[in-house]
């Protein structure tokens, strides 16, 4: 296996989004690494983002965004749920930061 394109291999495969629970193909999706250390790749599997997704949330901190997601109930409960939940805790947030706390 050529190395330099060890971390392609699995481009064909489908993942499901983490945030909003769609299933695409791997090569239409962007790694999450909850532990933010996507270059250290050993003994790792990682989660997945739609781009759409990607775009939309990926660009702001991540501070609090793991404990938002576990709060949400991500993989626990059904896709609107989650949703719904991590729109509150999310807007919540905001809030707390508009109010300047």
């Amino acid at each position: 296996m050529d190395f330099r394109n060890a971390w392609h291999r699995d481009t064909d495969e489908d993942v499901c989004c983490i945030a909003c629970g769609e299933t695409v193909a791997r090569s239409d999706a962007r790694e999450y690494d909850k532990y933010g250390d996507r270059w250290n790749r050993d003994g790792k599997s990682f989660e997945y983002l739609c781009k759409p997704c990607y775009q939309e949330d990926c660009h702001f901190g991540r501070a609090g965004l793991e404990d938002r997601l576990e709060a949400a109930g991500a993989g626990t409960v059904s896709r609107d749920t989650f949703l719904r939940r991590y729109h509150d805790l999310a807007e919540d947030t905001e809030q707390t930061r508009a109010d300047g706390h």
